[in-house]
């Protein structure tokens, strides 16, 4: 999930009139992904109980952690960059790796900050979610445990949320459950990113999306959902199969680098449905609209930075 896009912004040149100093921080921290992390807390923050002011500090951690593990994961594949990335920005030289390490170090700690000021249950998930991220980048990335750890990190966010809702992470299991499996499928494909490979990556994805939709539109999974949720999960379902299937499907049929990135940006891109469809499900409408308008705010941006 963190290769290169060609085809998506890593020219390493900043648009005109961007700073390019912010531009390659921007790149750094892969902006446009940042929009798919609100909904995770609100998602789980929905399933456990209602959003509420202390759901802020969970997104706020959220986005803090997974800024350290962008920054992180840079940081730690400088080698392999400057052969195959090289206008990324620590090869190119436009940040410097001691900066990249201390902003990663920096994030982490505020986002533990953030989670400690939510309450202890939610530093109790925000301690194992930083340890994953970290292990994730320097140790696991590169092992067939890679995906997994990948997912148990998306899973443990969506239980961020819900750790500062009113009944706990118990009820949020099953849309961590989904979120980690999509997440799954996305890193496994991620894995073809630059050299391509079989189709098995894009096949399991794509069987994975299937499940995951024929799984959302079995109706609303909490009796607090008002009328007419059942509507919305549908439209946020289908924009969710929309979004992930189709690039898998032409990754199926030709598993080559550019394809493969497609596959992988639109995995990233189907997490904000995906997220606003659970929240739906859960009764949470108000939420699960604000989850869905960040969909285009992160295309916008994926026109100037790349999203993996």
């Amino acid at each position: 999930m963190t290769t290169s896009h060609p085809d998506a912004g890593t020219t390493g040149r900043a648009p005109r009139g961007a700073a390019p100093h912010l531009f390659a921080w921007a790149e750094l921290l892969r902006l446009p992904a940042l929009f798919t992390v609100p909904g995770d807390a609100l998602a789980g923050a929905a399933a456990g109980g209602r959003p509420g002011p202390r759901t802020l500090l969970a997104v706020g951690c959220s986005l803090c952690l997974y800024g350290a593990g962008m920054a992180l994961n840079d940081w730690a594949d400088q080698a392999e960059d400057a052969v195959e990335r090289p206008r990324r920005p620590l090869p190119s030289g436009r940040v410097r790796p001691a900066a990249a390490l201390a902003a990663a170090g920096a994030l982490t700690a505020a986002g533990l900050g953030l989670a400690a000021r939510a309450g202890g249950r939610a530093l109790t998930v925000a301690v194992p979610l930083a340890a994953t991220v970290w292990a994730y980048d320097l140790v696991l990335k590169r092992t067939p445990a890679g995906p997994a750890a990948m997912a148990v990190a998306r899973g443990l966010d969506l239980l961020l949320g819900a750790a500062v809702s009113g009944r706990g992470v118990r009820p949020a299991l099953p849309s961590a459950a989904a979120l980690a499996t999509h997440t799954l499928a996305v890193t496994a494909v991620s894995r073809g990113e630059t050299r391509g490979g079989s189709p098995a990556a894009p096949l399991a994805a794509l069987a994975a999306t299937g499940a995951l939709t024929w799984a959302l539109t079995r109706g609303p999974a909490s009796a607090r959902a008002p009328r007419g949720a059942a509507h919305i999960v549908g439209v946020l379902t289908a924009a969710y199969s929309a979004t992930s299937a189709r690039p898998l499907l032409h990754a199926v049929l030709n598993p080559s680098p550019p394809l493969t990135q497609r596959a992988v940006g639109g995995g990233i891109r189907a997490m904000i449905p995906l997220q606003a469809a659970l929240t739906a499900r859960s009764g949470a409408l108000t939420s699960a609209l604000l989850t869905a308008a960040l969909a285009p705010a992160a295309r916008r941006f994926e026109k100037k930075v790349s999203v993996t």
